[in-house]
Formats: C-alpha cells, structure tokens, sequence
C-alpha cells in the first residue's frame, strides 16, 4: 500500500505549486508509505508519493519519469502482467532503469496514451503528468480496490489523493455533504461518486479523469459483461476451470519482494487461499488471525485447524470489549467517515499484528460477494426452490387464501414479517423473492 497525491492548476491562473502544502498532502498519507517520500514540481503542477516498498526495494522511488524526464507518475498498487507487458515494450525501444511494475504504466503509457490502462491486469490507482501535452491523467482499477478522491475547484484546480484527509491538508475548507447522507444511511456508503465532503468526489472503479488545463473528461474503460454465451459444459467443467483461475490469481498476488502473509479466519474462503498457498510457497505461510473475547464471536478454533493442516506459522490477537471501542476514534480518522462496517475494528488489529511479521498479506476479501456467501443467498435460493414446488403443485385459490392470511395478520408481528418475506406471500422469481427482501433498488434500477 502506498500513497498518492497532486495538485495542478490551469496555466491562465499564473500561480505556481506551493511545495509546503504539497508535502503536507503527502506526509498526512505516512501511514500508508513509511519506507519513503518523494515529490515533484513543474511549474504549476506537483505529484506526490508515500512508499511502501514491495517491488524493487531499492530502484522503486517516485515519483518516477521515463527517459526523457518527460512522463511523471504516482503510482499506488500492483500490476500483475508488468512482467509479460515488458519484453514488448523493450523491444519497441524503451530502456528500463527498475524492475518496478511502475515503469511498466509509464512505458505502456508512452505507447498507448490514457488507453494504457486497459492492458493493466491489478489494483491500482495512479496519476501520470504528461509534460509534452500539459495533460494530468487519474485512473483506478476496474473493481476500485485502491482508492483515488479528487476536488476541482471553480477556476480549474485540480486536488488529488489516496485519502480524503490529503485533500484536507490541501485545501482546508471541510463541509458536510448532506446530499450523501440518506445514500450513506441507506447502503452504509455513498454508492456514487459523491462522499461525506462537500465538493470531495470519488474517481469510480474502472475510469480515467483527463485533466486539461482546467478541463476535465472522465470516461469508463470497463465495465462488467453479462453476455451470455452458447457454450454449454459440466458442472465439473466450471469447478475445474474455477479453481485454476483461483489458483493464478492467488499465484499472481505472491508478487514481492518482501515477506507475505495470510489473514486466516478458519472459513472456506481464506482457507481455501492458504490451502494454494502452500503448494506455491517453499515456506511456512505466515498465517493471522483475530476474535474477540466473547465465546460466540470467537473462531479461534477453525483458523487454528486450518493452520495445523498446512503448517502455518500462525498468530493471533484476542480484542477486548474496551479494546474495541478504544479503537474507534483513531478508525474513524483512518476511514475519513463514520465506521459503518464493525468488522473494521477486528481488521485493524489483525492488521497491527501482521504488520509486525510481514509486508504484505492476502485475505478472502470479496468472495462472500463473488460466490454467493452470505446467508441472504442461501435463504434466497430456499425459498425459490420451495416456491416453485409450491406454486406447480397448489391450487391458486389456495395461495391466494394463504397470502391473503398472511397480509391479515397483525402488521407489527414478528410472524407476518417473517412470512410476507417468503414464498407463501411472494412470486417464486429471483424479483421477488430477491430483490423484494434485500435489495435497496428495484429490479429494474
């Protein structure tokens, strides 16, 4: 994890960078980069960088440039194809000084322009100044895991960064968005591009902001696909090419130089990481884990089977409950909003302990999302299931009878809440069922 941050302002304003509060920017980020800093000026524009080493310890500094000094970029993220990008970008006749991901983007970004993001396979979150064209480029991976705020201001200037507190450090004025606060009551975060801030926005995962002295164009460059093809295979088909996608993905994410490690909660999805892991590592994978002191919050013991059976090195930290709530203030800074999700506070202190171990840790992040984890999908396909046999084998007075039961029943009951949420009251489709019991939006939002 590293840090980002910049300013550039419109050439008709005749007013150059202020190098102090350009470092103020990027020094409010040494939390996300303690190894080094670096900064670069020119004329009215000014990039900003925090490192955490991870890649190329000691070529990795930035900002970093081309050949011709020419090209600038703040770069916050890994690329995972940097090394099968290379050899096509030397052989066109760009002469590499690192073995940085980093001079991967600028090179590609010679040959491509602000394209050059589409052939990134990461995470990732830059900004790159391009000199000849007086042009600021801002992208962010396709699913937004590293993070990138902006602010542009009435004349044209432009303010960015990896946290909304480097922004601050830039320009003081802090107000509440209170256009964002029904958004963030109802989804536990602005689900746009606004935030909390007034006037601080978010660049959305998968799309560029050009930056033109003063005028700015933002495009997506990608977006999910839900084509349907005409291939038709086994179910053992899709678990065998599943789990080799599984298996790259998590062989790509060993990238570093640097000790790695794992955040072990004993579930499938971060045991089934440690699981490959261990057939890609010669080591013993460094495995953590967190659970609070309360019996029932507490699965110390599955993450603990888990890293007998691959002969982990594990640790772990038991949080207390003054622990927990004397960790809030200090989270909330860190989060620049109010902490909506409590699984924060056991994150950050598995997180303090990995950091005494290791540099870099991989979890199970996204994957209750991505296959379908989370209770609310089990009950889902339960009652779709249980519906269609209902509703195929039922006469129709006789649900009608029984929905109509249901709809009379006191309204404040914890029965008729239950069941008006079920198949006997709802249509046996995923619109339903679905969307008529865990989703915010309509179906067809």
């Amino acid at each position: 994890m590293c840090g980002i941050c910049g300013i550039a302002i419109p050439t008709n304003l005749y007013r150059s960078i202020d190098a102090a509060a350009l470092v103020r920017m990027r020094d409010s980020l040494t939390h996300r980069g303690p190894d080094d800093a670096g900064t670069y000026i020119d004329g009215q524009v000014g990039l900003g960088h925090r490192r955490l080493s991870i890649v190329d310890l000691a070529g990795g500094h930035q900002p970093m440039c081309n050949e011709d000094e020419n090209i600038w970029i703040t770069y916050n993220g890994e690329v995972y194809n940097h090394r099968d990008l290379r050899p096509g970008l030397e052989a066109r006749g760009h002469v590499y000084q690192t073995t940085c991901d980093t001079e991967t983007i600028i090179h590609l970004y010679e040959e491509c322009g602000p394209q050059a993001v589409e052939e990134l396979r990461g995470m990732f979150a830059f900004a790159i100044w391009d000199q000849p064209r007086r042009r600021l480029v801002l992208s962010r991976d396709r699913l937004g895991i590293k993070p990138l705020y902006y602010s542009i201001s009435d004349e044209g200037v432009i303010h960015f960064a990896s946290e909304i507190k480097a922004l601050l450090a830039g320009t003081p004025r802090a107000e509440l968005n209170y256009d964002a606060l029904a958004d963030y009551a109802a989804n536990r975060s602005p689900s746009g591009e606004d935030t909390l801030f007034r006037g601080v926005k978010r660049l959305l995962p998968g799309h560029t902001l050009v930056w033109d002295d003063g005028r700015v164009h933002i495009e997506r460059y990608w977006d999910l696909s839900f084509a349907k093809t005409d291939a038709t295979h086994s179910d053992a088909h899709y678990v065998e090419e599943f789990f080799e996608l599984f298996r790259e993905s998590v062989r790509l994410r060993l990238m570093a130089d640097v000790p790695l490690g794992m955040f072990l909660s004993g579930g499938i999805d971060s045991s089934a990481i440690v699981s490959v892991m261990s057939d890609l590592v010669s080591d013993p994978i460094k495995t953590f884990s967190v659970a609070f002191e309360e019996r029932e919050a507490n699965e110390l013991e599955y993450a603990r089977l888990v890293a007998s059976r691959f002969g982990a090195d594990h640790h772990e930290v038991v949080v207390s409950p003054q622990e927990f709530f004397d960790a809030l203030p200090s989270l909330v800074y860190q989060e620049d909003e109010p902490i909506a999700h409590p699984s924060s506070i056991p994150l950050y202190f598995v997180s303090r302990l990995a950091s005494e171990h290791v540099k870099v840790v991989l979890t199970g992040e996204g994957s209750d999302e991505l296959l379908a984890g989370y209770d609310k999908y089990r009950k889902t396909i339960f009652n779709i299931a249980l519906g269609r046999i209902y509703h195929n084998s039922s006469p129709r007075g006789l649900r009608v009878a029984v929905a109509q039961a249901i709809s009379k029943l006191n309204g404040a009951s914890r029965i008729r809440q239950k069941l008006s949420r079920t198949f006997l009251a709802l249509s046996p489709g995923i619109e339903d069922i679905y969307f008529d019991n865990f989703s915010i939006y309509p179906c067809d939002s």
